[in-house]
C-alpha cells in the first residue's frame, strides 16, 4: 500500500509541475520562435541577421476582471478566487512565455480592463494596479530597453455614443496611457494606432469623416487619372476585440493585405486556447516592392489550455480516491498471481490422480479372483464382484445433539478434506436463529472491511496531500511576487 501511495505522490508532483510551471515554458523552449529566425533558416540567400529585425511582442484583450465580469458579489470569495487565478495565468504567461523571448517592444491591442467605463475612480485605480502587476509593467518601465505601447479598446473607454456622457473616462485613460491616436516607428516600419471606437457609433444623422491619413486601400489601387506618384503599399493590419484568432487576406484585383486578429491572452474570456504574437519588424529599407512582405513577419504562439489542465486535476483527484479505496489489501503482483495459478493447477492434477487411484482401489475391494484351470493345464484368474453388504441402520451410527447430526469419524477411507467440510459447530442451532446470527456476523465483517478501507484511503490521501500541497502553494505564489 505504501508503494501505491508513493507512486501517486510522484504522479501528482509531476502533474503539478507541468500544469503550474513547465506548460508555460513550452512556447519559448519548443513551440514558438521569432519569425525572422525561422524565415532566415528557410531562405536560400540568408543575408538577414538578427540585428536586422526589431522584436515586437503583441498582446490582446487581457480584460482584467472586476465587478462587471461575472454575476457574483463584488467582494465575494468566489469572485476573489476567480480574479486571482485569472490574474495568475496572465502573469505566468508574460513572465514565463513572453518575456523569455526578450522583446524590444510590447504592444497591447486594447481592452486592458473589463468594465473600464463603468468603474468608479477607486475601482479603476485598483484594476490599473492589478494590470501593472500582472504584466510586470513597473519593472519594464525601469528597463529602457523595452518599450511598451497601448491601444484603447471598447472595454477601456466605451464606444463613441458613450463618450459624450462620460468624458472623464477618456481623460483618466489618456492620463495613464497617453494619446488614443498616435504613430510610432519600430525599425523601418511605421505603426499607426487608431481609436476605432470613435468611428464605431451608429448614428442617424449624416457624418463627414475628416482624416489626414487615408483609409485603407489595397496594394496598387487605382487612384484615378490625376494620380502622378507611385502607389503606397500597405503591409499588415493587427486587431483584437474578437477574443479569438483570425487571419484574413483582403483581396482586390490590384493587390492584397493580410489582417491578423489576435486572440485574448486570458483563459477566462471565452477562448480555450489563449495566445500572443511575435512580430519581427525589419530594420532594412526594401526598395524592391516584391520583398515588402518581408518587412513585417509574424508568428502566432499559443499558451497552455488552462481549462483542460484544471479538468485533469479534477479527474486525477477522483481517480486517486477510487484507487486508494478499491486497491486490494495485499496489492497486485504478477508473480504472486502466477504462482497461485500454478499451485492451483498442481492441486487440480493431484486431485484427479487421487480420485482415479481411489476408484481403482474401491473396485479391487469389492471384487474377488477365482483360479480356473483349462483343459491344457493353464491357470486363469477370473474377477468376480462381491455382493454389497446390507447396511443396518442403527441409532449408534448417528449421534444427535440438538438439531445437528454428528457423523462418526471412524471410517479411515474418508479424506481429511471431507472431515473438514462436514464438521459443524454443534453449539450453533440450525434454523432461523442461526441464519440471523450468521447474517449479523457477515454484516459486521463487511462493516469492519469498509471502515478499514476508508481509514486506509484517508491515510494515503493525507500522505499525498502532505507532499503535494506545499509544492502546489510554492508553485502558486512563486510567480505572483514582484520581480
Amino acid at each position: 500500500m505504501w508503494s501505491l501511495t508513493a507512486f501517486l505522490c510522484v504522479v501528482w508532483a509531476a502533474t503539478l509541475l507541468y500544469g503550474e510551471m513547465f506548460a508555460f515554458w513550452m512556447p519559448s523552449l519548443w513551440s514558438c520562435s521569432w519569425p525572422h529566425l525561422r524565415h532566415q533558416s528557410s531562405s536560400i540567400n540568408q543575408v538577414e541577421y538578427s540585428s536586422d529585425y526589431v522584436k515586437v511582442a503583441v498582446v490582446a484583450d487581457p480584460q482584467v476582471m472586476d465587478r462587471t465580469s461575472l454575476h457574483l458579489a463584488p467582494k465575494s470569495l468566489a469572485m476573489e478566487i476567480a480574479k486571482f487565478y485569472t490574474d495568475l495565468f496572465m502573469r505566468r504567461a508574460i513572465l514565463a512565455s513572453v518575456l523569455p523571448f526578450q522583446p524590444d517592444v510590447i504592444l497591447f491591442l486594447g481592452d486592458h480592463f473589463d468594465g473600464g467605463p463603468s468603474l468608479s475612480d477607486e475601482e479603476w485605480q485598483e484594476s490599473l494596479s492589478r494590470f501593472k502587476h500582472i504584466f510586470n509593467l513597473n519593472m519594464l518601465e525601469k528597463n529602457s530597453k523595452t518599450q511598451v505601447y497601448y491601444l484603447p479598446g471598447n472595454h477601456d473607454i466605451g464606444y463613441a455614443a458613450f463618450h459624450s456622457n462620460t468624458g472623464e473616462v477618456i481623460e483618466r485613460y489618456e492620463k495613464e496611457f497617453g494619446s488614443r491616436n498616435y504613430q510610432f516607428t519600430v525599425g523601418k516600419v511605421d505603426f499607426i494606432a487608431i481609436d476605432a471606437q470613435t468611428i464605431d457609433d451608429i448614428g442617424l444623422t449624416p457624418r463627414v469623416l475628416l482624416t489626414h491619413i487615408p483609409l485603407y486601400r489595397p496594394d496598387r489601387t487605382y487612384c484615378g487619372p490625376h494620380r502622378s506618384s507611385s502607389i503606397i503599399n500597405q503591409v499588415l493590419i493587427l486587431s483584437g476585440h474578437d477574443h479569438d484568432q483570425c487571419t484574413v487576406t483582403h483581396l482586390s484585383k490590384y493587390g492584397q493585405v493580410t489582417e491578423h486578429t489576435l486572440g485574448t491572452i486570458s483563459w477566462q474570456q471565452g477562448n480555450l486556447y489563449p495566445s500572443f504574437m511575435l512580430l519581427s519588424a525589419s530594420n532594412l529599407t526594401f526598395h524592391d516592392v516584391s520583398r515588402s512582405k518581408d518587412a513585417v513577419l509574424t508568428q502566432l504562439c499559443f499558451l497552455p489550455a488552462q481549462t483542460y489542465i484544471y479538468i485533469w486535476y479534477l479527474t486525477l483527484f477522483v481517480l486517486t480516491l477510487l484507487v486508494l479505496l478499491l486497491w486490494p489489501t495485499n496489492g497486485i503482483g504478477f508473480s504472486r498471481h502466477f504462482g497461485g495459478s500454478m499451485e492451483y493447477i498442481r492441486s487440480l492434477i493431484s486431485c484427479i490422480f487421487v480420485r482415479n487411484a481411489a476408484k481403482e482401489k474401491n473396485e479391487d475391494e469389492n471384487c474377488e479372483y477365482e483360479m480356473v484351470w483349462d483343459a491344457e493345464g493353464s491357470m486363469h484368474l477370473i474377477k468376480k464382484t462381491l455382493k454389497a453388504p446390507t447396511k443396518v441402520s442403527s441409532d449408534k451410527g448417528l449421534v444427535e445433539r440438538g438439531n445437528a447430526v454428528i457423523r462418526p469419524t471412524a471410517k479411515k477411507q474418508m479424506s481429511q478434506e471431507t472431515d473438514a467440510s462436514v464438521s459443524l459447530d454443534v453449539n450453533i442451532p440450525v434454523g432461523s436463529d442461526a441464519t440471523v446470527k450468521l447474517s449479523h456476523r457477515t454484516n459486521k465483517s463487511k462493516a469492519k472491511m469498509v471502515i478499514r478501507r476508508l481509514v486506509r484511503t484517508l491515510r494515503g490521501f493525507t500522505v499525498i496531500a502532505a507532499v503535494n500541497v506545499p509544492l502546489y502553494m510554492m508553485l502558486l505564489f512563486k510567480d505572483w511576487v514582484d520581480k
